[in-house]
């Protein structure tokens, strides 16, 4: 039988764009197996963060992960009365002992644990490929909302890079590992291990009807004379920071002509007969593409 869309429970306690209700009517639906959570980066506690109502309101334990040391002070000040949650000041890197698995393995937290957060601004992707020895039933993960539904693009694995990768990489990835899109809100994707899709009774988990916003996409297109226009979100999201029209023009405005056009003077038009009527004509044509070419 189907149910509502998961977007119809959008709540907000300590999350940003309503993913405490999205996340707590997924387990109505599908049930909490061990009531285990993990969130990275976790900030302060508070802040944004996607699991504060299951440790503090439904009981659940959880590793909570956050690198910046001021954030992770507040962090452990918030959860000082909750024996349940282990906070930890931990990089996460895809190898060694910051890989995923190797931080799980030091904690009490089950193999199949319930639910993950990966909000690291960049490199999300990466990190819930390196994690094989762990399998969280869903997955909150954040993707760079600017990359078009159709585009698959996943950043450099690298640390020192933060770009985002985008909504069809992530979808891809969930694929592979056994899980199904099932809601986006955002800049945040969930994911249900693909065994448990049907209990939510969803009629259409496409990404084009989970995902139809296009308000952050830049569109480039050209004319037939090289002009570039420019269309959609024109700023840099993050840097705030206008894309202007002249700014990403390749040719100037001079050189804007497009190369098979019929002028529209009547004697240039007749001097261009002429010229090619030249016996030169043909040694001006290898001339023209040799320059061309150089």
């Amino acid at each position: 039988m189907n149910q509502p869309p998961l977007r119809n429970f959008r709540s907000n306690v300590t999350s940003r764009h309503g993913e405490n209700g999205i996340i707590a009517e997924i387990f109505k639906r599908i049930g909490a197996q061990n009531k285990w959570c993990v969130e990275f980066g976790a900030s302060n506690g508070t802040k944004d963060s996607n699991v504060w109502t299951l440790i503090h309101g439904h009981g659940w334990s959880g590793v909570l992960i956050e690198a910046d040391r001021t954030a992770f002070e507040k962090l452990t000040e918030a959860y000082k009365a909750t024996p349940q949650a282990i906070c930890l000041n931990v990089f996460i890197s895809f190898k060694g002992e910051n890989k995923l698995d190797s931080i799980f393995a030091r904690t009490p937290l089950p193999k199949d644990f319930d639910l993950v957060s990966i909000d690291i601004d960049g490199n999300d992707y990466h990190v819930w490929e390196s994690l094989v020895e762990y399998r969280p039933r869903v997955i909150v993960v954040e993707f760079n909302p600017t990359i078009p539904n159709d585009i698959v693009f996943v950043q450099p694995r690298d640390m020192a890079v933060q770009q985002g990768s985008s909504l069809l990489a992530l979808l891809q990835l969930g694929k592979e590992k056994g899980y199904e899109l099932v809601e986006v809100v955002n800049t945040n994707a969930f994911f249900v291990d693909a065994a448990l899709v049907p209990a939510l009774g969803l009629s259409d988990t496409s990404v084009t009807d989970l995902h139809p916003e296009t308000d952050c996409y830049t569109r480039v297109f050209q004319l037939f004379d090289g002009t570039l226009v420019l269309d959609g979100y024109k700023e840099l999201m993050w840097h705030r920071l206008p894309i202007t029209h002249e700014a990403i023009q390749i040719l100037p405005t001079g050189k804007r002509v497009y190369p098979a056009g019929i002028s529209a003077s009547s004697p240039v038009r007749s001097l261009k007969y002429w010229v090619r009527k030249s016996p030169f004509y043909p040694a001006l044509t290898r001339l023209k593409k040799w320059i061309t070419r150089s």
